[in-house]
């Protein structure tokens, strides 16, 4: 018996649904039993690109909250979260391919480049 689709959770879609189940989260029980860190966390580790935007929206969505709810200090500490989660799975391992081939004409990979 499967459980609750991960879409029925407001908010999120066919394609946070998609991303999930190739991060092993099969329902949306599981999904809030992991909370949005882990999910997040999860999904990172499984080629999802980082994107502030979804991480707010799962957190918002698993409170049951319009997705465009946190202002202020919680949304400033919700992007200090995703920093910290997207840096964990960072690598300083150099670049490859064509990431190489576009630092080295000075384009610069907006996941490395430091904040300010």
């Amino acid at each position: 018996m499967s459980g609750t689709p991960i879409s029925s959770i407001r908010n999120l879609g066919p394609a946070v649904e998609s991303a999930c189940k190739r991060a092993g989260i099969e329902d949306a029980e599981t999904l809030r039993a992991l909370g949005a860190d882990e999910t997040y966390r999860r999904l990172l580790a499984h080629g999802t690109k980082p994107h502030f935007i979804g991480f707010y929206v799962l957190h918002m969505a698993l409170q049951g909250r319009p997705w465009n709810d946190a202002r202020g200090k919680e949304k400033e500490e919700l992007r200090a979260r995703f920093d910290a989660l997207v840096a964990e799975g960072k690598s300083d391992a150099p670049l490859a391919g064509i990431e190489a081939i576009l630092d080295e004409i000075g384009v610069i990979d907006p996941l490395r480049r430091p904040r300010e």
